[in-house]
């Protein structure tokens, strides 16, 4: 699987889902349909809104990734822009971790990272 987030803890177990959209390992992910039989639906988190969870790896449409969820889990996200360590997250463009400005705080940051670099991000 390319470009996987592997957690650095995590207290919750993953959901199984079907992009309705091409997802990126590592990228906040948002339910963007009915479910598909027993599988959500899952796309591309638009920048500034709630979170389902973060996608493991990249998927294509139709097929199957899982979502990394659950408060206080942490894991490596792809950062949007520069983060410090102790930064409260949004969604930015691409599902990507951004510091917060105006949306809902999804995480905060746990170490420092620059612009499409993994940083370790404990979910809310």
């Amino acid at each position: 699987m390319a470009n996987e987030a592997i957690p650095l803890y995590r207290p919750g177990a993953d959901v199984s889902a079907t992009p309705t959209a091409a997802v990126k390992g590592k990228t906040f992910v948002n339910v963007s349909g009915a479910m598909a039989g027993q599988l959500v639906k899952v796309a591309p988190a638009a920048a500034a809104a709630l979170v389902f969870g973060v996608a493991a790896f990249d998927a294509p449409i139709g097929g199957t990734v899982a979502v990394i969820r659950g408060a206080k889990t942490i894991l490596p996200v792809t950062a949007g822009g520069v983060l410090a360590a102790g930064d409260e997250v949004e969604v930015g463009a691409g599902g990507k971790a951004v510091k917060l400005a105006s949306g809902a705080a999804v995480g905060r940051a746990l170490d420092a990272a620059a612009a499409d670099a993994d940083v370790f991000i404990e979910l809310y």
